[in-house]
């Protein structure tokens, strides 16, 4: 199987979310976590100054662009390309061309894979983000996208979370 790279989509203007949000939704429907990991509209902090008074906000850092982490075969291209707002993929004509690892860099987006000492049943604790503190079981791992999936206690009820790597510690 082909390795996935970044893909950069062009939509209508100011259509980017909602483009992404079809776009999660339709790899949902058809099951194409393994192939379309990731959709990213890239958004940058800045501090704009209102009556007087600093308000940090956050701005889209490439208007009427989508940023989509997969590996380009015929079904996702297919996929990607009628998705509703999309009025194609950046490239010469109708081939799609793969950002490169410079680019990505200054995008912030970092290649390297990160080791990991847990694995699918290991017990783990959140480090940071929304579920700190909380401690789960590691119900299923995706390499490629670095993340891992624990059911945490919700309105007292088992609920799937995908945390990344880095957000969580094997417990002893």
């Amino acid at each position: 199987m082909s390795e996935a790279k970044w893909y950069v989509v062009h939509t209508y203007s100011g259509y980017e979310n909602k483009v992404k949000a079809n776009i999660d939704k339709t790899i949902e429907n058809r099951h194409l976590e393994d192939q379309i990991l990731e959709v990213r509209v890239p958004m940058q902090e800045v501090v704009e100054l209102k009556n007087g008074v600093q308000k940090a906000s956050q701005k889209k850092m490439f208007p009427g662009y989508v940023m989509i982490h997969m590996i380009m075969n015929d079904d996702t291209w297919y996929v990607v390309r009628n998705t509703r707002g999309v009025t194609g993929f950046v490239g010469p004509g109708s081939k799609p061309v793969p950002l490169e690892e410079g680019e990505m860099a200054r995008l912030g987006i970092k290649q390297e894979n990160m080791v990991v000492d847990f694995t699918v049943g290991d017990t783990v604790s959140v480090l940071s983000g929304a579920w700190e503190g909380t401690v789960g079981v590691i119900q299923s791992m995706n390499e490629q996208k670095q993340s891992l999936s624990i059911n945490v206690e919700l309105f007292g009820r088992e609920t799937p979370v995908e945390l990344s790597f880095s957000e969580v510690r094997k417990m002893d």
